[in-house]
């Protein structure tokens, strides 16, 4: 729609648009003064006019750029550009170990890493043809690390969203709550994100002592923060204004756009992995997957309010399970593939127990070689190809591995839900106010790193 006339150079071009209205020139501005564009735009009276929302913008959840055309305050076309944080993460995983990989795929969508560790590790699984061998205690602590990481990452959904529209006492509750467990996630693996913890076979290590203590302790906490937040949010008049009838996306909408998570839940459709395609045994699990028919972005705020609630009823009976399962094994027992995980920190404080590396040395130079051949090269897997979905904070996330039988993926592929729920940009904006594009984007919670990876 625009032509280039120089460096730097004001230029102004003219194109048919046509809608219901007939043929409509519209304008887009580049480089230079705006004085002669606003001057021929003014003598055509014209108002229509191409803007950059981003890609840096407070209320773009992170580097995405979104092209407005508008016509006075209201949105005529909207446009998604990508590829601003555009990292390689699955170009470089075919460089790495499988292993290794687990450290590359958890920085895609930073806020929820714990899910796209477990997707590349269970795919790997499936590859390896050891999905039934998985400890039991491990995959209770999978499922207990991805729920907390759930209520985590909705809570900074709903916190950034309120700070968005004004709301920045919203946002202070949600990111206080959201320290009770990231206390709990640092404890278990060390780091506050990007864990890298969940490993093919197993976990990286068993959870430390007194951690279900820990865990009971903050959860009267954090539901108490999110009945705050409910008080603040769902009955508030401002906040129903700005929220109700808002961003409609409607289950035809959904469906054809693959629109997955809190948002095609809203529209009425109950669907969710944990439930359609089971993993980690979620279908020993009691839980609800909570819907609505409303379809806009206030409906999406009270579904992922309440999917916390529901996320915690998971912890509480992974605690039960936890209890009963203490002392067994964390990692799958095939020595071929498991990465030691049964390890103890040094006197001081650092590396591996002594008994660990008395037990790898003394033993036989046979234990020694294997223990170095398995960390520096890793594990070959069969020559294969699988495809593992699991249930995202943000909707539905999948996988794509392939193996050529080497110690290194020849492709890992993602479907990051934040990707394909950003189609319903154009749906959700158009023939609204600008105003209302901070609002859909917010129910929508992309996370940038997971759309560019």
């Amino acid at each position: 729609m625009s032509s280039t006339t120089g460096a730097g150079a004001p230029h102004a071009t003219k194109a048919p648009y046509d809608d219901f209205d007939g043929s409509i020139p519209t304008f887009e501005a580049s480089g230079g003064d705006w004085d002669e564009i606003a001057a021929e735009a003014s003598e055509i009276g014209e108002e229509r006019i191409v803007v950059n929302m981003g890609p840096q913008h407070p209320s773009t959840h992170g580097v995405l750029r979104l092209m407005l055309e508008i016509d006075g305050e209201t949105v005529k076309e909207a446009r998604c550009g990508v590829g601003y944080l555009h990292t390689g993460i699955e170009k470089n995983m075919e460089f790495r170990t499988w292993t290794q990989g687990v450290t590359f795929c958890t920085r895609m969508d930073y806020l929820a890493p714990l899910f796209q560790e477990a997707a590349f590790c269970l795919g790997t699984e499936k590859i390896l043809g050891i999905t039934d061998d998985i400890p039991e205690r491990a995959s209770v602590i999978r499922v207990l690390m991805m729920e907390l990481n759930r209520v985590s990452s909705h809570l900074i959904c709903l916190g950034t969203g309120g700070n968005e529209m004004g709301a920045t006492t919203i946002m202070t509750l949600s990111f206080t709550a959201r320290e009770e467990i990231l206390r709990v996630l640092e404890a278990v693996t060390g780091l506050r994100m990007n864990h890298a913890y969940i490993r093919p076979g197993g976990v990286a290590q068993d959870v430390p002592e007194g951690i279900e203590d820990q865990i009971r302790g903050i959860l009267p906490k954090v539901r108490g923060y999110l009945a705050q937040l409910g008080d603040l949010m769902l009955a508030n008049p401002i906040f129903k204004a700005r929220l109700v009838g808002v961003g409609n996306l409607n289950l035809a909408g959904c469906m054809a756009l693959g629109i997955t998570g809190p948002v095609l839940r809203s529209a009425g459709h109950p669907y969710d992995v944990r439930k359609s395609d089971p993993y980690c045994g979620y279908e020993t699990y009691d839980f609800d997957v909570p819907t609505s028919t409303d379809a806009d972005c206030y409906s999406r705020v009270v579904l992922r309010i309440e999917e916390c609630y529901q996320s915690l009823r998971i912890v509480e009976q992974c605690l039960t399970r936890l209890e009963s399962t203490v002392g067994q094994p964390v990692m799958v027992a095939d020595r071929k593939i498991a990465w030691p995980a049964q390890l103890a920190i040094g006197s001081d404080g650092q590396g591996n127990s002594l008994d660990h590396i008395k037990e790898i040395m003394g033993t036989s130079m046979e234990a020694l070689i294997h223990h170095f051949k398995l960390v520096t090269e890793g594990f070959r897997v069969p020559v294969g190809q699988s495809w593992q979905t699991v249930e995202h904070p943000r909707g539905e996330l999948g996988v794509h591995l392939v193996s050529d039988g080497g110690t290194r993926p020849y492709r890992a592929h993602f479907r990051d839900p934040s990707f394909n729920n950003l189609q319903a940009v154009a749906a959700m904006c158009e023939g609204g106010q600008v105003a209302d594009v901070v609002v859909a984007v917010a129910s929508l919670d992309p996370v940038l790193g997971g759309v560019d990876r």
